[in-house]
């Protein structure tokens, strides 16, 4: 779908669309309901933060190397370095001369006739230019005897096979892995600037919720939703605050409101329906909130809204644990990557139906399933129960297939459109 509102077919990997009929529908389109939460936010502003504590942040500059490395010509093997003229004929004697060991180079220069000693990562002595590997080589009191032909520059890692200093070695926008912390810290940085993590306060509604660790009378119901909400905003580079649960009073909800003062976005869980009990929208406008929009055409997940106060960007997702996260999925993740100035790798990718599809009713129904990565593209299963109450299917589920809204049945082997999920 467009951000105008106007539908548009999701492409198969071969380029066809599965056929869908035109039919307007009341609700916000998914696409521009996204357009809107993401329209306006800017990327946070940097801040410095050690190595260390650098892992799974986002970069926000490139990265220029602050030393050459390799930094010297060193011996990527232990044997011994010669001039390679020296050995052109073989077997031959050579004067051992000295040794150059990681950290403690050779101090001279070899001379004709003559070799050193070397072991892995130590400098090339100045005057050789070859390595000969140990295996190849016979000690006799102090002298070498080559007994194997080597070619000359065997085995020497040169100068700067890696990168140059002012090199650019990492680009601004990239999540930070070991790797890239490694790469880091070997191009001679201990500090890098990382974007600021979002703060997201969560905030579960309703008089039914209980805390996990407490056990549920009658009528009550475990409050999951915010454990799940913040691990799933850890993982995409927030920060979680948990405000706790909010009962279903007026009171309570704007004292629990004002809790989330200073978070970048506040996302609430239940009360977003037009119920008798659903106080939250009303809490939210009268704690000076500007509601943008309600209900999508989606499902599960229908009754989602969005609003804004005093630069917060507030997320209103259902109640229902699983609707709650495929909403995140769909709408706070890419939030959160936009707040971070990551480049966007959350789009749908391609996948081919193991299983046919029943036809879509007008809402893009947000489906779970199962990929097959062995083949390409990759195979997609959905799972044979799609009850937006169960959370043991969303736990075995690793992607969503997008189906349209609208979209006639689809047989096994047809091109879809499908969301990883990877918290």
């Amino acid at each position: 779908m467009t951000s105008s509102g106007k539908t548009t077919s999701h492409p198969t990997p071969s380029g066809k669309a599965p056929p869908r009929a035109a039919q307007k529908s009341p609700l916000m389109p998914v696409a521009e309901a996204l357009s809107r939460v993401l329209d306006g936010a800017a990327r946070l502003q940097p801040e410095q933060v050690p190595l260390l504590q650098a892992a799974g942040r986002t970069l926000a500059h490139d990265l220029a190397a602050a030393l050459t490395h390799p930094p010297f010509d060193a011996s990527s093997m232990d044997g011994y370095a010669v001039r390679a003229s020296d050995i052109a004929s073989v077997p031959c004697d050579l004067k051992l001369t000295g040794e150059s060991a990681a950290g403690w180079p050779f101090a001279g220069s070899l001379k004709r006739g003559e070799a050193v000693r070397i072991f892995t990562g130590a400098p090339l002595p100045d005057g050789a230019d070859t390595i000969v590997i140990q295996e190849d080589v016979s000690a006799i009191e102090n002298k070498v005897r080559i007994n194997v032909a080597t070619v000359k520059g065997a085995n020497i890692r040169p100068r700067a096979q890696d990168f140059h200093e002012g090199d650019a070695v990492l680009a601004a926008g990239t999540r930070l892995t070991a790797r890239h912390i490694l790469l880091a810290a070997s191009s001679g940085h201990a500090m890098l600037a990382c974007i600021r993590r979002p703060l997201v306060a969560i905030l579960a509604t309703g008089d039914e919720l209980v805390e996990p660790c407490d056990r549920p009378t009658a009528g009550q119901i475990v409050s999951s939703n915010s454990y799940g909400l913040a691990a799933l905003i850890e993982a995409a580079g927030g920060i979680a605050k948990l405000i706790g649960i909010a009962r279903d009073d007026p009171d309570d909800l704007a004292q629990k409101i004002a809790e989330s003062a200073g978070a970048d976005i506040l996302v609430t869980t239940g009360g977003a329906s037009v119920g008798d009990h659903d106080l939250v929208r009303p809490a939210l406008e009268a704690a000076g909130a500007t509601l943008d929009f309600y209900k999508i055409a989606m499902r599960p997940g229908k009754p989602m809204f969005f609003g804004k106060r005093d630069g917060m960007r507030i997320l209103g997702l259902p109640g229902n644990p699983v609707s709650a996260m495929i909403g995140a999925r769909v709408f706070l993740i890419p939030l959160i990557a936009k707040l971070l100035g990551r480049p966007d790798t959350l789009h749908p990718i391609p996948a081919i139906l193991s299983a046919a599809l029943d036809p879509n009713g007008p809402r893009d129904h947000y489906m779970r399933g199962r990929l097959d990565t062995s083949v390409n593209p990759p195979g997609v299963t959905p799972l044979p129960n799609q009850d937006s109450a169960l959370v043991a299917a969303l736990a075995d589920a690793d992607c969503l297939i997008i189906n349209p809204a609208h979209t006639p049945a689809l047989p096994a082997g047809t091109g879809v459109s499908v969301l990883k999920l990877d918290f």
